[in-house]
C-alpha cells in the first residue's frame, strides 16, 4: 500500500551537503511504494500516512521499518520525544499534536504504539552488520558528530581487511571532499573504471608497479563511491550495476594479464594451464557464494563468526592485492601471480567445504539464519566477533566511545 510522507518542521543543519528536508525526500523515495507530499488535505481518509520531524536525523531503514507499521510512533532515546510516526489520515491530526508537542518526556500516547528505534530493526543483510537503526536529535549534537552518524551506518560490518581497517578513515575525508565538489558517486565510479583499465594494461606490460598503484587506488575509489552514495542517498540503478558489475568481473582479468606478463613455466607449471585454474578457482568461489542465499536468510560470509572472519582474508580482490604487492616487495612477480593462484584455490575449497556443512545444516534444521540476526544474543554468545563485525568502528572516529 503507498504511503504519504509529510515532513513536519524544519531544520538549518546542512549534513554531507543536503538540508533535512531534501534528506527526507530522498530517504522516502528509496522506498518505491512512498510520496513526499507538502499537504494532507487532498488525502484520503484511509491513505497511510507518515509524519517525520525534520529536526531528528533518520537511516532510510529507520523510516522505511516504521511506514511498515500502523498507528505507530517513534521514540527517540536520547531526549525521549516523539520524532515521526505512522497512522491513516483520519489520525494524523492527533498524531501531529503529539510530534509537535514540547515539554514533558512522551510515555503512552492513546491510540498509538510508541516504539524506539531497537525495535524496529536491528540486522542489516545488505551491509551486513547489526546495530539499532539511527535516530538522533539534530540540533543536539556538532553537525561533524551527525555526519560521522551516517558515514559509519554506511559502512559494512563485514568486509575484507583492507577495506574495514585501513579504508575508513581516508575514505572518509575524501566522501567529504566529494560532496562539497558536487561530484555524484557515479562520477568516482568512472574514474574507478579507468583505473581499473589501465591496472589491467600496466600489469600486462610488466608494468607492476604503475598497476599495483592504479590498482590500489581504484578500490580506495570504489569505497568512496559507495559511501557516497549511501550518505547523499543517491544511489542509481546505473550507478549500482556499473559498481557491483565491475567489483566481480574484473579481478580473473587482472591475474590474467599479469600472468601473460611472464614468460615461461612458473615454478614448473604452464602459463596456459595456470591460467585456466586462476578462472577456475576465482569462478568455483562467486559461484558457492551464489549457491549458499539459497540455504536460507543470510549470505556464506555471515552464517556464523567464522565465515566473517574469513571474509577478512578470503581471495577477493583486496587480500590478492596485498599478494602482489609483497611478491613485487620480493621482486618477484611470478610469486604474485602463483600466490594469488594459491590462495584463490585454498580459500575456494573452504567455501566449498562450508557450502556442504551449511547444506547438511539446512537439511537437518530449516533454513539458515545469520549468527547476527539476533543482537543481544550474538553480543552474548560470541562477545569478541560481535565487537569486530557488528559495525566498522573505524569509520565512528568522531563519534565518542565508537572508534576502535
Amino acid at each position: 500500500m503507498r504511503v504519504y510522507a509529510y515532513v513536519v518542521g524544519d531544520s538549518e543543519v546542512e549534513l554531507w551537503g543536503l538540508s533535512s528536508r531534501e534528506r527526507l525526500a530522498r530517504q522516502v523515495a528509496e522506498f518505491g511504494n512512498a510520496t513526499t507530499v507538502d499537504a494532507l488535505d487532498s488525502l484520503p481518509d484511509d491513505a497511510r500516512v507518515l509524519c517525520i520531524r525534520a529536526d531528528y536525523l533518520f537511516e532510510s531503514r529507520t523510516l522505511k521499518s516504521l511506514a511498515e507499521r500502523d498507528d505507530t510512533l517513534l521514540r527517540c532515546v536520547s531526549d525521549r520525544r516523539l520524532a515521526a510516526g505512522v497512522c491513516r489520515r483520519d489520525n494524523v491530526t492527533r498524531m501531529l499534536l503529539s510530534l509537535r508537542a514540547i515539554g514533558a518526556e512522551h510515555g503512552e500516547e492513546p491510540g498509538f504504539a510508541v516504539v524506539e528505534p531497537a525495535a524496529l530493526a536491528a540486522y542489516e543483510d545488505r551491509l551486513r552488520k547489526a546495530e539499532e537503526p539511527l535516530l538522533l536529535p539534530v540540533s543536539e549534537e556538532p553537525r561533524g558528530v551527525l555526519e560521522d552518524h551516517l558515514y559509519g551506518r554506511s559502512y559494512k560490518g563485514i568486509t575484507d581487511l583492507v577495506t574495514k581497517w585501513f579504508w575508513p578513515r581516508p575514505a572518509k575525508h575524501a566522501v567529504r571532499a566529494c560532496a562539497r565538489l558536487g561530484l555524484t558517486p557515479n562520477m568516482v565510479t568512472m574514474t574507478g573504471i579507468a583505473l581499473m583499465i589501465y591496472a589491467g594494461y600496466a600489469f600486462y606490460h610488466g608494468d607492476y608497479w604503475l598497476g599495483l598503484a592504479a590498482g590500489w587506488l581504484m578500490t580506495f575509489l570504489d569505497t568512496v563511491d559507495g559511501k557516497l552514495a549511501r550518505v547523499t542517498i543517491k544511489s542509481s540503478r546505473l550507478g549500482h550495476v556499473l559498481d557491483h558489475g565491475m567489483d566481480i568481473v574484473h579481478p580473473p582479468f587482472w591475474y590474467l594479464l599479469w600472468g601473460m606478463s611472464l614468460s615461461g613455466p612458473v615454478f614448473g607449471f604452464s602459463l596456459e594451464e595456470l591460467y585456466w585454474w586462476t578462472f577456475a578457482g576465482y569462478l568455483g568461489g562467486r559461484f558457492i557464494e551464489g549457491a549458499f542465499h539459497s540455504l536460507g536468510e543470510c549470505s556464506l560470509f555471515d552464517w556464523r563468526p567464522f565465515d566473517a572472519y574469513f571474509r577478512l582474508i578470503t581471495a577477493r580482490r583486496n587480500p590478492s592485492l596485498i599478494i602482489l604487492t609483497a611478491a613485487m616487495v620480493a621482486d618477484s612477480p611470478e610469486a604474485g601471480f602463483f600466490g594469488v593462484l594459491f590462495w584463490t584455490a585454498a580459500t575456494t575449497l573452504v567455501l566449498l567445504v562450508r557450502l556442504l556443512q551449511a547444506t547438511a545444516v539446512r537439511m537437518a534444521r530449516g533454513p539458515l539464519r545469520s549468527w547476527l540476526a539476533e543482537p543481544a544474543d550474538a553480543a552474548v554468545a560470541y562477545p569478541r566477533a560481535f565487537r569486530t563485525f557488528s559495525r566498522t568502528r573505524g569509520a565512528y572516529a568522531m563519534v565518542s566511545g565508537t572508534s576502535p
